[in-house]
């Protein structure tokens, strides 16, 4: 997550002198996201100043919100526009191991988004992806198209695709293969 503004902010509350307390915090603005995260502490009088206690809380919410901004993950990368039609002439490069409609060194292809991994009754799949528990939507193909080893470790399958596009691509064209 990438913090793209940092506020810091001071209210007053209550009355002015010895009663008065004060509302200081920071406000992140992150990314896309359509609310801020904030945080806020309250302060009152005590034997230091006004102004030090204003900006000991500001300080201190600051560095909470940069430090959680510093561990939190990066965003997933948006996926790109997908064709299926260029799908469709890069599957070309499957068709070595799968069919559309019937099994062959790998398994069918039509009606494969949405199906459990593993499920087809007449392929002898790899016990790794029959008890892997997949469902195959379009995260689930991605990652297994990128690296399947290591999504299901001990599968069949060793073939990869180091572009996002090309991936997305064909995972549009299967898509559309009810």
């Amino acid at each position: 997550m990438t913090l793209e503004t940092l506020t810091l902010e001071v209210r007053r509350r209550g009355r002015k002198g010895r009663r008065a307390a004060y509302r200081v915090g920071a406000v992140a603005h992150a990314g896309n996201k359509p609310a801020p995260y904030r945080v806020f502490h309250t302060v009152t009088h005590t034997e230091i100043t006004t102004m030090q206690r204003i900006s000991l809380a500001a300080i201190t919410a600051a560095a909470i919100l940069m430090a959680a901004f510093a561990s939190a993950p990066a965003p997933a990368q948006t996926p790109p526009e997908a064709d299926p039609v260029h799908g469709k002439a890069l599957y070309q490069a499957c068709a070595a191991c799968h069919s559309i409609d019937d099994n062959d060194l790998g398994p069918k292809h039509r009606g494969v988004v949405g199906r459990r991994a593993g499920s087809i009754e007449d392929y002898a799949y790899s016990a790794a992806l029959r008890n892997s528990g997949l469902t195959w939507d379009k995260i689930t193909l991605d990652r297994w198209l990128t690296n399947p080893s290591e999504l299901v470790p001990g599968t069949k399958m060793y073939f990869k695709i180091d572009d996002p596009q090309k991936r997305a691509d064909i995972i549009a064209y299967l898509e559309q293969l009810k």
